[in-house]
């Protein structure tokens, strides 16, 4: 619980931070969680309390809070060469080095990179780098952006607008020209009587309705995530892609697959469209890249995007857009560590050996007559909390069911996320057998005394 003493940690954060994505009530409940430093996958706060942190820290933390590996590649590079950016057409060694890594790495055999801090900026850019390309090949018409309904792309003004959550209205977004289409949950909107077959058919047959109802000659790109991830974990319908990438090939619309979290190992494969079979016009990739110890986004082109963008670069002399500390030889080095660490180190042959163990704790735990389904793919998944299993009837809103879970998930020294009204865990891919262990007899015990209370 808080410490309201004036000079307390809580006080101070409340005093100077303004908080994001963080529910209020908690706060003022509860007060701000201070971390000093980090244990592997655990995280340890001002008061000495440990932490075994389910989330990775925001999905990114992969290989831990203290890897030495990743440690010494940030010391060695900061002694070597600690920042410069990446234009003019100049950029360091470790630039080059990962460029060449991550089109290696990628599933294109030819390609090219373009970095940001994060992956807002990284899915922003790709929308820029859209417009641009159809703007210098005489479509300027073509700017309108497809999306999915509950998908997650990021903050800045752009990404929001293509991000599905209605709690964007705040910010009077989206933009004009930033569309959704259906979410392919079938648990959640699958129809009366409808199998799943069914149901992912009507996804591309609407879909399609969309394009044709915009113009197809309208249509700047599509965007999604293999699978949906800060709207919840919400792995697409069986054939999802197989259904709707024809119908983008007929229409001639770029697909971009959205690998922020997905992307190095998260769901067991290097690439999310690796696990799903499809393959992508271009990748965005964040997060696990540096496994958060550097912000960093990448756009990695496929050959066809690589050669139309080129194009429009010598068209117009030039792509008049980046960021000061994109390609930043620091977090270059670190990504370059951080792929050989999830790639040769084990980790991501650990998420693959987890994955049973971590599905069927999943699993245990929504047998509860609270758990409407449990939902996942490779070291992430959900639980999504019920009122009514047999009707999927959620709890109403003011219930905060999913905050409560959190909550006494933190009192019991486990921190997992409160999406909507499911429980998000993303564990770290050093996780050991008995960490799962850990994990999952913290949150089945907090299961225990919130459903105890609301139920």
């Amino acid at each position: 619980m808080r410490d309201d003493a004036p000079n307390s940690w809580e006080s101070r954060a409340d005093r100077f931070s303004l908080y994001g994505f963080t529910d209020l009530p908690t706060i003022h409940d509860r007060g701000a969680v201070i971390l000093t430093h980090g244990e592997g996958p655990y995280v340890v706060d001002v008061h000495g309390r440990r932490y075994l942190d389910a989330n990775s820290g925001l999905w990114n933390m992969v290989a831990g809070f203290d890897h030495p590996g990743l440690i010494e590649a940030a010391q060695a590079q900061y002694a070597r060469f600690p920042g410069y950016h990446a234009f003019f057409g100049r950029m360091s060694d470790q630039t080059v080095m990962l460029s060449e890594k991550l089109v290696e790495v990628s599933p294109f055999e030819t390609g090219r990179v373009f970095y940001t801090n994060s992956g807002s900026e990284a899915n922003d850019t790709m929308v820029k780098a859209l417009w641009f390309m159809h703007a210098a090949e005489g479509n300027p018409q073509r700017r309108k952006i497809i999306t999915r309904i509950n998908s997650y792309h990021g903050v800045t003004a752009v990404a929001a607008s293509m991000t599905g959550k209605p709690y964007n209205s705040v910010f009077g977004l989206p933009l004009p020209g930033f569309l959704h289409a259906p979410c392919p949950h079938y648990w959640r909107f699958g129809h009366p009587g409808e199998s799943e077959a069914e149901f992912t058919t009507r996804m591309g047959r609407e879909l399609e309705a969309m394009i044709i109802k915009e113009g197809p000659d309208t249509i700047a790109g599509f965007f999604a995530e293999p699978v949906m991830g800060a709207g919840g974990v919400i792995p697409p319908s069986a054939g999802y892609f197989q259904a709707i990438m024809p119908i983008l090939h007929k229409y001639g619309i770029p697909m971009i697959s959205d690998e922020v979290i997905c992307g190095f190992g998260r769901t067991g494969n290097t690439w999310g469209c690796e696990t799903y079979d499809f393959m992508p016009d271009a990748i965005i990739s964040s997060k696990n890249i540096t496994a958060g110890f550097f912000p960093m986004g990448a756009v990695i082109l496929g050959p066809m995007l690589s050669d139309r963008m080129q194009a429009a670069a010598e068209k117009f002399e030039e792509f008049p857009h980046g960021f000061t500390a994109s390609g930043h030889p620091v977090g270059c080095a670190i990504a370059l560590k951080a792929i050989d660490v999830v790639m040769n180190e084990g980790l991501a042959d650990n998420v693959r050996a987890l994955t049973p163990k971590f599905e069927a704790g999943l699993a245990y735990l929504a047998d509860h007559p609270n758990i409407g389904e449990w939902r996942g793919k490779g070291l992430m998944g959900a639980l999504e909390a019920v009122q009514d299993k047999a009707n999927k009837t959620p709890f109403a809103p003011g219930v905060s069911v999913s905050e409560r879970i959190a909550n006494s998930c933190t009192d019991h020294g486990l921190i997992c996320r409160p999406l909507g009204q499911a429980i998000v865990l993303c564990p770290p891919f050093i996780m050991t057998d008995s960490q799962m262990d850990e994990m999952f007899n913290k949150l089945g015990d907090a299961l225990k005394k919130v459903f105890a209370e609301v139920a």
